[in-house]
């Protein structure tokens, strides 16, 4: 009885020790997710017409900062080792037109970068890349992927708002 006492603590010990393994990259992808979810939400939205409306001239249109998103989540999973899909060019995306097409490639982008966080191994988190925009290590990769699409989320609640759209979440 003792013998099978022990090897159920040890064995939930190692399975303890397992589930907190990739607690970073865990907790990255959960937020990464509500955010990337509620930035859908708020494309979907939107209208057609509205894709088009820019707060000023030279400032990224409700349709180009949904492709920025996209683009930048394909980006960044490069620099960090994750090539993007076969068949997507992300110097393409820009040229994307149509809120059902704008939809389509954020939609892809987000499962392609929500798909390779958990594959960034512990071990791997603290080797450094260059960005381009910054030198850091891929922990602050995958935390910048996170901020920039809530920054974003946060861009396109402001548009949103300029637009009498309400998000979704907050009715």
């Amino acid at each position: 009885m003792k013998m099978k006492l022990v090897a159920a603590i040890a064995l939930f010990a190692i399975c303890s020790i397992n589930a907190q393994d990739d607690l970073a990259q865990a907790t990255i992808k959960g937020v990464l997710a509500g955010n990337q979810g509620q930035v859908i939400q708020l494309a979907e939205a939107f209208s057609e017409e509205q894709y088009s409306w820019r707060p000023a001239e030279g400032v990224n249109s409700v349709g180009e900062a949904l492709l920025h998103v996209a683009q930048a989540n394909y980006y960044l999973a490069l620099k960090m080792g994750f090539p993007p899909p076969e068949g997507v060019d992300m110097m393409d995306l820009p040229k994307i037109s149509g809120k059902d097409n704008i939809i389509a490639a954020l939609k892809q982008s987000n499962e392609f970068v929500l798909g390779k966080i958990m594959m960034v191994q512990n071990e791997e988190l603290s080797e450094e890349v260059d960005f381009g925009f910054a030198k850091m290590n891929k922990m602050g990769g995958l935390l910048a992927m996170m901020e920039h699409n809530g920054e974003h989320k946060g861009q396109l609640i402001a548009y949103a708002r300029s637009n009498g759209v309400v998000p979704p979440w907050s009715k």
